[in-house]
C-alpha cells in the first residue's frame, strides 16, 4: 500500500504493487496503460456514441467498459495534449494557445509565459512521472508539445521510444519535410507515398515497441493519431467503403445520429439537436453537383475513422495474444469538436505542404459535415460551447471494470482528471520538485479510479476553459461561457439545455455575477489573462 498526495488530497494506494526483487528485477501486478488520442473528431463520430460510421473495435471497448456522457476537452489540439500530458490547464504548463509552428520558431516570442508555445519546466508529463514508478513509456504519433528544440521533444519528456510527427498536422501518405517523422530523437526520411499511411504506421510502432520489452514491467503506450485531422486523406479501398452513403446529407445525418444516442441510452427522449449553422444551407438547396462532392469529403472522412478503428482492434488483438488485455486499463478520446475553423460550407484549406495528387483524398469537409460531427451540439473545435469541448471517453479494463461494464457515467469530468486517475492506479509519486529542483504545479485534477470500480466519484465544484478569448465555467448543471470580444456571459442549464438554445442570465444575474468572479479569479491564479488586462476590473465587486 502506497499514499500519493494528489494535489490537497491524500490518496491510498492499494490497486497494485511494485517491488524490488534481490535480481533487482521488478515484479507488479500494476496494470499496463494504453491511451489512444483521435485528433479533431467530434462527439457522435464513432458509432457507439451514436455514428452511421463503422467502428467495431471502438464500439466493442464501450460495451465492456464505460463511456462518458460529460467528459471535457479544451477545444483544441495542443492545450489539450498539454492537460492530457500533465493534469493541468494548459495556460500552466506554457501550451495557453498554440505551439510555435516549424516555419516560425519565433511565433509566440514576447508571449505571455502562459502561452509560449511549449511546454514548460514547471510541469511533468505523465510520461515521466510514470517512468519514475517503474513503468516502461512509449509513443506514438502527433506530439504538437514543442518543436525547434529537442528538449522539447518526446523523449526530453519521458518517453523511452517514440515515433511520429512532432509539430502536428502532416500528410497521411507522405509526411514530409518541416512536417516529416521522426524515430526516437532523430528526423527520418520521407516513407514511400504508395505503400504508407500514418494511422497503421502510429500502431504498427506502438505493437513494436512492445514486442521489443524484454521484461513483465508494466508500459504506458500513449497513442496519439492524427486521424480524422485535415488534410482528409485515406485509403481508397475504405473510402469506397462510404461513397454514395452521403448523399442525403447533413440535415438527414444529424437526425439520424441524435435518434441513434437516444436508442443507445447516451441521452434521454428530451434531448434536441441544436439548429443547423446559419452559414450552411439546407441540404435541399444543395446543387446536384455539390453533393456529389460533399458526400466524397465526407466518405473521405469516416473511411479515416474507420481505418483509426481497425487499427484500435489491431493492438487489442495484440495484447490479447500477449496475455495483456485484462490488466490493460485503455481510455479513448479525442482533442477536440468537429472542426469548421477556416472552412467554408463545402470544405477549403489550402496549405502548401498538403500534396495529394497521387492518392485519394480532400483538404477539408465543411462546416455542415463538422456540424454533423458535434451532433447534437452546435459549435465546433476552438469554441467552448458544447460542440467544441465535448468529448467521447470509454474507459475499458477487464479486471477492474466489472460490475459497470457497458454503463454511462453521467457525472462532468474534464481532461486534467486524467493524469490523477492514472497515478493513483499505478501508485505513482507525483513530485512537487522536478528538472533539476524547478517547483512543479500541483496537480489540479480529481481521480477518475472510484467512478471505474463503481457508479459515482468525485466532482469539481467548478470547471473552466479559455482558449483563444473564448471563456467558459461550470458549476454543477450550470454553465456560463462568452466568445471572443463579447462582454456579457451566457448563462444555461446543461442539464435541460446541453444544447446551449436558451441564455438565462437575465432571470440569474447572482449566478452570473458569481461565475465571472470565479473565472477571474482562476485566470489570474492559472495566468490565463495577459499582463495588461486588469483582473480586479473584471471581478465585478
Amino acid at each position: 500500500m502506497r499514499i500519493v498526495l494528489l494535489g490537497l488530497v491524500a490518496i491510498v494506494i492499494a490497486s497494485c504493487s511494485i517491488s524490488s526483487t534481490p535480481d533487482n528485477k521488478i515484479v507488479t501486478e500494476c496494470p499496463n496503460i494504453v491511451l489512444i488520442l483521435a485528433d479533431d473528431m467530434g462527439f457522435s463520430d464513432i458509432g457507439c456514441y451514436g455514428s452511421e460510421i463503422t467502428t467495431p473495435n471502438i464500439d466493442a471497448l464501450a460495451a465492456d467498459g464505460i463511456r462518458f456522457t460529460q467528459f471535457y476537452n479544451t477545444a483544441r489540439c495542443c492545450p489539450t495534449r498539454a492537460s492530457l500530458m500533465t493534469g493541468l490547464h494548459p495556460h500552466q504548463t506554457g501550451i495557453g494557445h498554440m505551439t510555435n509552428p516549424p516555419t516560425n520558431p519565433n511565433r509566440y516570442n514576447g508571449w505571455e509565459e502562459a502561452y509560449q508555445g511549449y511546454l514548460n519546466r514547471n510541469c511533468v508529463t505523465v510520461a515521466e512521472v510514470l517512468k519514475d514508478a517503474g513503468y516502461h513509456t512509449y509513443m506514438t504519433g502527433k506530439w504538437h508539445l514543442g518543436y525547434h528544440d529537442k528538449s522539447r521533444w518526446p523523449l526530453q519528456r519521458g518517453f523511452e521510444k517514440y515515433y511520429g510527427c512532432i509539430p502536428g498536422a502532416c500528410s497521411y501518405f507522405w509526411p514530409h519535410g518541416d512536417r516529416g517523422l521522426t524515430y526516437m530523437n532523430e528526423h527520418v526520411p520521407a516513407p514511400d507515398s504508395t505503400k504508407y499511411y500514418t494511422t497503421d504506421a502510429f500502431t504498427d510502432y506502438a505493437i513494436q515497441f512492445i514486442d521489443e520489452q524484454e521484461d513483465e514491467n508494466p508500459f504506458f503506450l500513449y497513442l496519439a493519431y492524427n486521424a480524422p485531422h485535415w488534410p482528409l486523406h485515406a485509403k481508397q479501398e475504405d473510402i469506397e467503403k462510404f461513397v454514395g452513403k452521403y448523399m442525403n446529407g447533413w440535415d438527414e445525418a444529424r437526425k439520424n445520429r441524435l435518434k441513434k444516442q437516444i436508442e443507445l441510452g447516451l441521452f434521454n427522449d428530451e434531448m434536441k439537436l441544436s439548429e443547423r449553422d446559419s452559414r450552411v444551407r439546407a441540404w435541399e438547396e444543395v446543387p446536384d453537383s455539390q453533393k456529389v462532392l460533399s458526400d466524397y469529403r465526407m466518405a473521405v472522412y469516416a473511411a479515416q475513422v474507420f481505418c483509426l478503428d481497425y487499427n484500435v482492434g489491431k493492438l487489442v488483438d495484440k495484447l490479447k495474444a500477449d496475455g495483456k488485455y485484462e490488466n490493460t486499463l485503455i481510455l479513448f478520446l479525442s482533442d477536440n469538436g468537429g472542426c469548421a475553423e477556416m472552412y467554408d460550407e463545402f470544405g477549403s484549406k489550402p496549405q502548401s505542404w498538403i500534396n495529394r495528387a497521387s492518392y485519394g483524398g480532400a483538404v477539408s469537409y465543411g462546416i455542415g459535415w463538422a456540424n454533423t460531427s458535434n451532433t447534437p451540439f452546435f459549435e465546433y473545435k476552438v469554441h467552448v460551447n458544447e460542440g467544441g469541448i465535448s468529448t467521447p471517453l470509454i474507459a475499458h479494463w477487464p479486471k477492474v471494470i466489472k460490475e459497470q461494464v457497458g454503463t454511462f457515467n453521467r457525472q462532468p469530468a474534464y481532461l486534467i482528471d486524467i493524469a490523477p486517475t492514472l497515478y493513483e492506479i499505478a501508485g505513482a509519486d507525483y513530485p512537487e520538485t522536478y528538472h533539476n529542483g524547478n517547483n512543479i504545479h500541483r496537480l489540479e485534477g480529481i481521480s477518475l479510479f472510484q467512478r471505474f470500480e463503481k457508479q459515482m466519484g468525485a466532482e469539481h465544484e467548478y470547471m473552466f476553459w479559455e482558449h483563444q478569448n473564448n471563456s467558459a465555467i461550470r458549476k454543477g448543471n450550470w454553465k456560463a461561457l462568452k466568445g471572443v470580444d463579447e462582454e456579457e456571459w451566457q448563462l444555461f442549464n446543461i442539464a435541460e439545455d446541453r444544447i446551449e438554445s436558451n441564455n438565462l442570465a437575465a432571470q440569474h444575474p447572482d449566478l452570473v455575477k458569481e461565475l465571472n468572479d470565479k473565472w477571474y479569479e482562476w485566470a489570474e491564479a492559472k495566468k490565463v489573462l495577459p499582463k495588461q488586462v486588469n483582473v480586479e476590473q473584471k471581478i465585478t465587486k
